[in-house]
């Protein structure tokens, strides 16, 4: 584990893992501008805060040491003195006109002298109001207008309000990282933050990256799941496109094949719709041979099977039409394994917790699995299956539609 990083399974006793607690970038989501930054609503960001230290504080008692992406991001920064030249590209890939408005933001960041205190602002984003612009030119006003066509946002530089999602900016696979190039521009920026912490903090800068954030094709860690040391399951989602699951394979399999243990990936086609999001949205492992499922996903899938082949650059792949159920217990070299639907599998229970991600469960040990609060059918479900649930409040946290495990990125876990 010399660059800090191991997860080769989804269930394997967590260690070390990856937040971001929500902060004021949830102050700077205008409800007229939700849809844009990815937000059906507004949280409450004190209950919001509230409910992600108790998502921390209960990893914590779990075993797991919390790392948090700002306070990492800061250390890499300073470590290897980039912070200069992260803050241009922020500003590049910020959506800001005109030189005039950038020499003014730049101004401002570097008069902020905590790092830390930096990385979060260029999370929570800048009003208009918060900048001394010389109000003196029409030209001027055509560099402040930015994004907004018509020039009514309060907005200059957009926030990042899904930051605390940390899934999906990247993904650790073994001993590297998914680097990803995310679905919209609103959630790319984040994967900035990504690209300074495993090239440049010192525990993490010798990580390979199995994919970049410069590739030509998408994808997000939500599609991203460990199935064992050598086994990969991928989505090919609304998120991921089946194109960026080519990529990976030639870099897990040739390009960087000497530092990769995948050998195998499975690449499930599920819907692209916001419902089927990521992978995670669909199941999620709670227990060596159990599920939690979206019941939509039941009856017979479109899967690939990618393998290395016999010359260089060469993938095999293979198309099965089954069930999930069979997929994954032949992906894990299983007899058999259990789905346990969202909801108990009454349609109404089903539809409501799946809205607020009642099957996308984070795993601390196998058996041992955080869920929402708000999700009481399905909580009692699996309460009945045996499981050991780590309850989360949930009220404002899920407003963001992602659950446990979308909101944490596992650096560390146990071999099972």
């Amino acid at each position: 584990m010399a660059n800090g990083l191991y997860v080769h399974s989804e269930i394997g006793s967590l260690k070390k893992v990856c937040l971001h607690r929500p902060g004021e970038e949830l102050l700077n989501l205008p409800p007229d501008e939700l849809g844009r930054l990815l937000f059906d609503d507004v949280p409450f960001l004190e209950v919001a805060q509230a409910e992600h230290d108790k998502f921390a504080e209960l990893l914590q008692e779990a075993g797991a040491e919390v790392v948090y992406l700002e306070k990492l991001t800061a250390e890499a920064l300073d470590a290897a003195g980039s912070r200069e030249e992260f803050t241009n590209q922020w500003l590049d890939e910020s959506g800001l006109h005109g030189a005039t408005a950038r020499k003014a933001v730049k101004e401002f960041m570097d008069s902020i002298t905590d790092t830390q205190t930096f990385v979060e602002k260029t999370i929570a984003g800048i009003r208009k109001n918060e900048i001394d612009l010389p109000a003196n030119s029409t030209a001027l006003l055509d560099e402040i207008i930015g994004h907004d066509a018509d020039g009514e946002s309060d907005l200059l530089i957009d926030p990042m309000p899904n930051t605390y999602f940390t899934r999906d900016p990247f993904a650790i696979v073994g001993k590297g990282v998914n680097l990803n190039r995310m679905y919209s521009v609103t959630r790319n920026r984040e994967t900035l933050f990504g690209k300074y912490i495993f090239r440049d903090h010192p525990e993490y800068n010798d990580a390979p990256l199995w994919f970049r954030r410069d590739s030509a094709a998408h994808t997000e860690g939500g599609d991203v799941l460990n199935i064992n040391a050598h086994t990969l399951a991928v989505g090919i989602s609304q998120r991921t496109q089946a194109a960026a699951i080519d990529i990976m394979a030639q870099n897990m399999f040739w390009e960087k094949g000497d530092e990769c243990e995948i050998d195998t990936i499975y690449a499930f086609d599920i819907p692209a719709t916001r419902a089927f999001m990521h992978l995670d949205t669909v199941f999620t492992q709670i227990d060596v041979d159990k599920f939690t499922i979206h019941p939509a996903i039941m009856g017979t899938l479109r899967v690939f099977k990618l393998t290395k082949g016999a010359t260089q650059g060469e993938v095999k792949i293979e198309e099965m039409n089954d069930t999930l159920e069979h997929i994954l217990a032949m992906a894990m070299g299983l007899d058999a394994v259990k789905l346990i639907p969202c909801g108990g599998g009454d349609p109404v229970a089903a539809a409501r917790e799946q809205w607020n991600d009642g099957s996308n469960t984070l795993c601390v040990a196998p058996g041992k699995i955080c869920v929402y609060q708000r999700n009481s059918v399905t909580n009692d479900v699996l309460y009945k299956e045996g499981l050991d649930l780590l309850v989360v409040p949930s009220a404002e946290l899920s407003r963001g539609r992602g659950g446990p495990r979308c909101m944490s990125m596992p650096f560390v876990r146990e071999d099972l």
